[in-house]
């Protein structure tokens, strides 16, 4: 497959993915057991693995959707968070876990989870990323929970996109810049 006349070439095979999202689903019921927990979606990258990552909990759950963007229209961060819908529910005193496709700068990350510690008083709050790029950190910013460290990469598939493109592939792709 190609991308702008580059090689798309795989980085996590659909297995791959599919094993690591089962274990950090087995890790949030073990966190939370029988506890209502908060889902809440970071569209649009995230949703191929809040989907897949939701049919293995086992606790009572909501999920909610929020939208966030960082990206330009290019292969990198524009370095602004932009909170393009943000509405939630009242998070007091809820477990909420963040579900988020990948942590690079660590700015939207921090941007989020700084917005639900200005509004809410929740119960415990997880941080939960596919993919964590710590190469690219800028701000001090963890994921609590992550499926893969990866290298400096512009990815696509499984959820991420160039240009609305290639979220529906069932891998996740990388290409050479």
């Amino acid at each position: 497959m190609e991308l702008e006349g580059k090689e798309l070439k795989v980085l996590l095979s659909e297995e791959q993915i599919q094993t690591r999202v089962k274990e950090i689903a087995k890790e949030l019921n073990n966190r939370y057991k029988d506890e209502e927990v908060y889902i809440i979606c970071v569209l649009k990258g995230s949703i191929m693995f809040t989907v897949d990552l939701i049919k293995h909990l086992e606790m009572p759950l909501r999920t909610e959707f929020i939208r966030l963007a960082s990206y330009g229209h290019d292969f990198t961060s524009s370095g602004k968070v932009k909170a393009v819908d943000i509405s939630l529910p009242d998070l007091n005193n809820k477990n909420v876990v963040i579900v988020e496709d990948i942590i690079d700068t660590g700015r939207t990350a921090k941007f989020l989870v700084d917005f639900i510690h200005l509004n809410y008083k929740v119960k415990d709050l997880v941080f939960c990323s596919l993919m964590d790029k710590k190469c690219k950190r800028s701000v001090d910013m963890q994921a609590d929970i992550y499926g893969f460290e990866i290298d400096d990469k512009f990815l696509v598939g499984y959820g991420l996109d160039y240009k609305g493109y290639y979220r529906n592939l069932t891998y996740i792709g990388y290409i050479d810049v």
